[in-house]
């Protein structure tokens, strides 16, 4: 058993370790609102992006009246041979289960699609380090011949990794998704893919999330989700989230935005002819790959928001298992210095009766 001094150099280090789960809880906390703020205040420009889309698709002739295919590409709708996922993850750690629920809903994915060809552009540091020990690497002289027309691409397996993009997160903005979309845009335009999903951690609130895999390429269906696959929160987690919540003062109800999705959802959706002077290609060109772009965006916000949250609940864990080792520290502690007490103590008396 260690003596008393032992544990009372224990019983600091883990108050010293208390202290700073506890700040990053705090941190945490903090970025959570700016990060709901940031998400909440994106959801009314892609529901009027939508709107406005949708009433063009409906008002315009977007089929060939020879041939019947689509005016635009991003509208084709193609056999599954090729696919492209983006696997969006955090760029730290000390999340919990946050990545690792991420990458196991990529991992499924990707062993369901056993007669496709893969493609993975990974989003987030954690997730590249642990999927580049699974999965191989495109070769980059291969890629810009392709680009230039050169040559055709060699594949070294069914799964390889295309590009990667570590810290984006640390200061995400609206270009840095628009230019991984214009990437996914032009591959999907040149049919070097037929797919393109999109696996994150979708953030309602605190206590409504769930890992998707969202296919955003076709575009199927304006302003709706094609999930193909999605995971629930467990009871235990939300419980758990609701707790580290209502400690750092975080909300737990879900922002009422009914009335601006309302106004959103009206935009450019009046029962009248509108006159268009560009023709229908040239509207979609300017506004689908936008929408695209919309889409990425917003799902990196929540990304980053379902982040936050998971790392606030993780710390405030490990702040409440600190004050448990603490207290059984300081009980053994005490139960320690007694014997120890109690031992002199006998020996006195018992030295004091030999007399």
């Amino acid at each position: 058993m260690a003596n008393v001094l032992d544990l009372r150099r224990r019983i600091r280090s883990v108050k010293n370790t208390r202290q700073i789960t506890k700040a990053m809880k705090m941190v945490s906390a903090a970025k959570l609102r700016r990060a709901q703020e940031r998400a909440f205040a994106a959801r009314p420009y892609a529901r009027m992006l939508a709107s406005v889309l949708d009433s063009l698709v409906r008002r315009v002739d977007i089929y060939e009246p020879e041939t019947g295919e689509d005016k635009h590409p991003l509208l084709a709708v193609r056999p599954e041979k090729h696919a492209t996922v983006v696997v969006v993850t955090g760029d730290k750690g000390f999340a919990g289960a946050f990545n690792t629920n991420v990458l196991k809903a990529a991992h499924r994915f990707l062993n369901d699609r056993a007669d496709v060809e893969l493609d993975l552009e990974i989003v987030g540091r954690k997730g590249r380090d642990i999927l580049r020990r699974s999965y191989a690497t495109a070769s980059i002289a291969e890629d810009r011949e392709l680009e230039h027309g050169t040559a055709p691409r060699t594949r070294k397996a069914r799964i390889e990794i295309v590009g990667e993009h570590a810290g984006m997160f640390e200061h995400l903005t609206f270009e840095k998704a628009a230019h991984l979309a214009h990437t996914l845009v032009e591959r999907y335009i040149a049919q070097e893919t037929d797919a393109v999903y999109l696996v994150f951690n979708e953030f309602q609130s605190v206590m409504t999330q769930r890992v998707v895999v969202d296919r955003i390429l076709p575009i199927k269906e304006v302003g709706k989700q094609d999930i193909a696959s999605a995971i629930e929160m467990e009871q235990e987690e939300r419980e758990e989230m609701a707790k580290a919540a209502r400690s750092s003062g975080v909300s737990l109800e879900t922002e009422d935005t009914r009335e601006a999705d309302e106004e959103a959802s009206k935009f450019g959706t009046a029962q009248v002819d509108y006159i268009y002077e560009q023709p229908p290609r040239q509207l979609l060109d300017g506004l689908l790959p936008r929408y695209v772009a919309t889409e990425l965006y917003h799902a990196m916000l929540e990304s980053v928001a379902a982040e936050h949250a998971a790392r606030m609940t993780a710390m405030d864990s490990a702040t409440n298992n600190a004050s448990d080792m603490i207290d059984a520290y300081t009980l053994t502690m005490n139960r320690v210095r007694q014997a120890a007490i109690t031992k002199e103590i006998i020996e006195i008396v018992s030295g004091a009766a030999a007399l």
